[in-house]
Formats: C-alpha cells, structure tokens, sequence
C-alpha cells in the first residue's frame, strides 16, 4: 500500500469509528429527548444544551484523525460554531423554548453547510462520504425547519428528535460504507 493510501485507510478507520460513536449518541440523545420533552423542562433545556457540546467533542475528535492531512478549516468553524452555540442555547432558553430552537436552528444550518462541505472534501479520498454529503443537506434544511417551528415549541422539540434520529441514521450509513470499502482494500 502507498503511503497516501495507508494514511487514507487509517483516517477511514478511525472516521468509521467516530461515525458508529456518533450514531450511537445520536440513538440515546433521542430517546431521552422524547421520554423527557413533555415532562421535565429542566432535563429538555440539559439535553438541547449537550447536544451542541457533544458536537465540539466528536470535532476535536475529527480534527485529531485528520491532522497532517490538509487544511482543517471546516473543522475549526464548526468547533467554535457549536461551542457558540452550546452557549446561546443556554442563554436562549432562559427567554424560553421558541428562542433556543431559534439559535438550535441557526447552529444546525451552519453545521449543515460545514458537514456537506467536509464530506465533499472527502469524498475524492476516502470514499464513502455520500450519506455525510446528504446529511449536511438534510440538517440545513432542518435548522430552517426548527426556526419556522419555533412558534409552536412542542413540534419544534418533536423535530429536533427526528433531526437528530436522522443524523444517527446517516453517521450509521456512513461508518458502514466505509466498513465495506475498508474490506474491500481500500
């Protein structure tokens, strides 16, 4: 194997790995999300507010697979995007439900545009990235989607569960395309 090409399955390994982890917080961010929505306010605004900085973490994660290897300046906006927005959902939520899916909806379409813009720029290389390149569509039109819904705050938590039950199901396909290129050799 060239060394472009074992560095290119080693970043595919440890991204593969990181999508099955973010899949899989995805899958308990939704379930709490829709057990405590219409009944605990407090453990809501907690779950709106984590799920931002578990955005920063699972980017820094991103940004050490992928240092060395190009420019990370997607990554970097998007980690101070969310940790942006970790801290204008807490501050939105104390004004009430309609403010914080505002700002959640701003967030989720700038963190579309940067993901659509990452699976793009990996997809020459590592393969694979097609279900991060819709993802990143579906999640600008889901922020737009929590904005025009954030008028009627039972709705806009009800589709941030479907947001983020999607995002599981793309991060899922993702890690298992790049599961099967991996076994094919890269």
């Amino acid at each position: 194997m060239a060394v472009a090409q074992t560095i290119n399955y080693q970043i595919a390994r440890s991204l593969r790995t990181l999508y099955y982890v973010r899949a899989a917080f995805n899958v308990i961010w939704v379930t709490l999300i829709s057990i405590y929505a219409s009944s605990s306010p407090d453990i809501t605004t907690m779950l709106l507010i984590i799920y931002p900085i578990w955005d920063v973490v699972a980017t820094i994660a991103d940004i050490l697979i992928n240092r060395g290897t190009g420019s990370l300046t997607p990554q970097y906006v998007n980690l101070g995007m969310s940790g942006i927005a970790a801290v204008a959902v807490n501050i939105a939520i104390r004004q009430g439900v309609p403010q914080a899916l505002i700002v959640f909806g701003i967030w989720a379409m700038i963190a579309g545009v940067i993901q659509l813009i990452m699976g793009l720029q990996r997809q020459k290389a590592l393969g694979g990235q097609w279900p991060i390149i819709i993802s990143g569509g579906q999640s600008t039109i889901g922020g737009l989607s929590f904005i025009i819904l954030a008028n009627s705050p039972a709705l806009g938590i009800a589709s941030l569960a479907g947001y983020s039950a999607f995002g599981a199901f793309y991060f899922l396909l993702a890690a298992i395309t790049i599961t099967k290129r991996l076994r094919k050799g890269y």
